[in-house]
């Protein structure tokens, strides 16, 4: 399921979607958010520019938007329904869960975006 190749190992681990050798982020840590979005230009290893066009990354917007919603859903599931939680505290946990995964869900919409448009080939590393 995560083995070398497939579409969920390159979303899951940021790897370059078509060599899947390198990370597309020079800081692997989301959480180093002045570095969030910061990105190499190519892969060191298959040379894919990851800024396809300009703007690329503003679709990712939309997966970002998708994501989150379904976050928040999980987490008014969880609070409200699981835990029995008043409404007011379920919200509030809807908030705090948000803020908490803003950084991973931003880069795991790129992840997406990206590999909605390159797909993984194994002769792509540069010899």
């Amino acid at each position: 399921m995560l083995k070398k190749g497939s579409k969920l190992n390159s979303i899951l681990t940021g790897t370059c979607p078509r060599c899947q050798e390198e990370s597309m982020y020079v800081d692997k840590n989301p959480y180093n958010l002045p570095k969030i979005f910061e990105m190499h230009e190519n892969c060191s290893h298959c040379g894919l520019h990851y800024q396809i066009e300009p703007s690329f990354f503003y679709g990712a917007m939309y997966v970002n938007y998708g994501l989150t919603v379904m976050v928040g859903v999980a987490a008014f599931i969880i609070s409200k329904v699981l835990l029995g939680l008043a409404l007011t505290p379920s919200f509030i946990s809807i908030i705090l869960t948000l803020i908490v995964l803003m950084p991973i869900n931003s880069r795991l919409a790129r992840n997406i975006y990206i590999n909605m448009f390159v797909s993984f080939d194994k002769d792509a590393v540069k010899k």
